[in-house]
């Protein structure tokens, strides 16, 4: 099976393709409870996930410490990227090899960046995007094909400083700069419930704001539970959510792919 999470969809689509190549069905995290029991009984299992900031993003290290893993199963991980991936194929193996299972190919699929929360990061140009996506399909046959058969492999894009953004970067990160306190509406917010409705977490509720009068409409209000992926902030067909001023000016960013995929995005 293969467990995925994403934010923008660049992971729903390496996901599905890899899915078409090797047979396997695509389940999203957060699991549903009802496939718990199919993790416990898979003896293969491919992570399919963003980087995040050179690392696991922690709602999959949190999955992969929980979900009842077999001990001895075999355990993949496919990491979309904007540009490199630091140590995070490392961090992967020892969260595996944690749960008492071993780890195969580790491999990571450049495609279009979408983090914009931190000064001098905004996504790629058209021009670009559209570039990484052309090179998507090749990719993840070559990697469908080292799974297949068995490898162990690590295939990734470290880029420069690796250890220095995985051991020191990242920590940080997931420390001080996921908070989804900063997350907030702009006036063009219409009270659609998109980014509610698609939130991987269920973190974000329709609520009326503080002592509303009877016109008002519900608007975003977000959780503890955020799993930082920015769907939120991207999915919005107003641009109405910044993540405090950091946003500013910055663009919006989702793969083709979750354009078609908006009913498969939302939970019941």
């Amino acid at each position: 099976m293969i467990l995925c999470f994403s934010g923008t969809g660049n992971s729903i689509q390496a996901a599905r393709l890899l899915g078409e190549h090797l047979c396997l069905e695509v389940v999203p995290l957060p699991l549903d409870p009802l496939h718990e029991e199919a993790v416990a009984a898979a003896d293969t299992i491919v992570w399919v996930c963003p980087v995040y900031s050179w690392g696991v993003p922690p709602v999959v290290l949190d999955a992969i410490s929980r979900l009842p893993i077999a001990p001895g199963s075999r355990h993949h991980l496919v990491a979309t990227c904007g540009d490199d991936s630091g140590l995070t194929d490392r961090m992967f193996r020892r969260a595996i090899a944690a749960r008492s299972a071993s780890s195969g190919v580790v491999a990571t699929v450049i495609m279009p960046n979408n983090y914009v929360t931190f000064p001098g990061f905004d996504i790629d140009s058209p021009e670009l995007a559209a570039s990484k996506l052309a090179a998507v399909p090749a990719r993840i046959a070559e990697v469908a094909s080292l799974i297949a058969a068995g490898s162990t492999d690590t295939s990734v894009t470290r880029g420069s400083f690796p250890r220095f953004k995985t051991s020191v970067i990242y920590p940080w990160f997931v420390g001080h700069a996921m908070s989804p306190r900063p997350f907030r509406t702009t006036d063009t917010c219409t009270s659609c419930g998109l980014c509610a409705s698609t939130c991987p977490t269920r973190n974000i509720a329709m609520t009326l704001p503080p002592g509303a009068d009877a016109a008002a409409r519900p608007r975003p209000s977000w959780g503890d539970n955020c799993a930082f992926c920015l769907r939120c902030y991207h999915i919005c067909p107003h641009h109405a959510i910044a993540h405090g001023r950091t946003t500013r000016s910055k663009g919006q960013y989702l793969n083709p792919t979750l354009f078609a995929n908006l009913k498969w995005l939302k939970k019941s």
